[in-house]
């Protein structure tokens, strides 16, 4: 998979695209990730991309112009399954979505700043709007970042063993059962005997017995969407 990142400060993922499991999937081939400076794409001798709104109102714009040239390029290059907005009002970003964005090959995100950008990029750019929750950061590259995350560590060999990310919470909209490790009993505090027991069957019905109380306890809308 390609992921190209559209952005007005690229210097803001170089600490999370740069450790864990997004380092190690670069380096081993499986996703490549590509910054854009849409500042280089401004054609005003100041690098000015934003301007008022036109009508008034609070706040200023990203300019269509270095967008649409940036986008341009891109697609000339190479043909892109989804360009990505990334916004409050966007679709909430779910696993659902994440498991379908990672099954495509090349994608574009484009980070929103100010007010966002000019209705016209939403109107022939963009394929798809996505909102990490209900609420407006000072940009779209921290959102950009919890969604490529959460995609490209779906992707087929980026985790060693495939069957974690078959398990996380959300992928059947049930949450994740309790998870224990050594010692079996801390100050007194003791690890399930049936995780002990090494009787895998009744480990499993354990596990699914737990992960659905959990999701009636915690979320139970999700069992609604079941």
């Amino acid at each position: 998979m390609r992921i190209d990142i559209l952005t007005l400060f690229p210097e803001m993922f170089e600490g999370p695209f740069n450790e864990s499991i997004l380092r190690r999937s670069q380096e081993n081939g499986f996703v490549e990730i590509v910054f854009h400076d849409i500042r280089d794409y401004s054609q005003d001798k100041h690098k000015k991309v934003d301007d008022y709104a036109f009508g008034g109102g609070a706040g200023m714009v990203m300019q269509i112009e270095p967008i649409a040239l940036l986008l341009d390029k891109l697609k000339s290059e190479r043909s892109y399954d989804e360009i990505i907005y990334m916004t409050p009002d966007g679709d909430r970003f779910s696993q659902t979505i994440a498991n379908q964005v990672s099954l495509l090959n090349n994608i574009i995100v484009l980070c929103g700043h100010y007010k966002g950008v000019d209705q016209r990029v939403r109107d022939y750019y963009v394929t798809r709007e996505i909102s990490i929750g209900d609420f407006v950061l000072t940009g779209g590259e921290l959102a950009a970042a919890v969604v490529v995350d959460a995609v490209v560590r779906l992707i087929p060999g980026v985790i060693s063993d495939e069957t974690s990310a078959l398990t996380d919470s959300f992928q059947d909209n049930l949450l994740a059962p309790p998870v224990y490790t050594r010692p079996a009993d801390f100050r007194g505090w003791k690890v399930p005997d049936v995780l002990l027991s090494g009787h895998q069957a009744k480990i499993d019905q354990w596990r699914e017995e737990q992960a659905w109380q959990r999701t009636k306890k915690l979320r139970p809308d999700l069992l609604d969407e079941k």
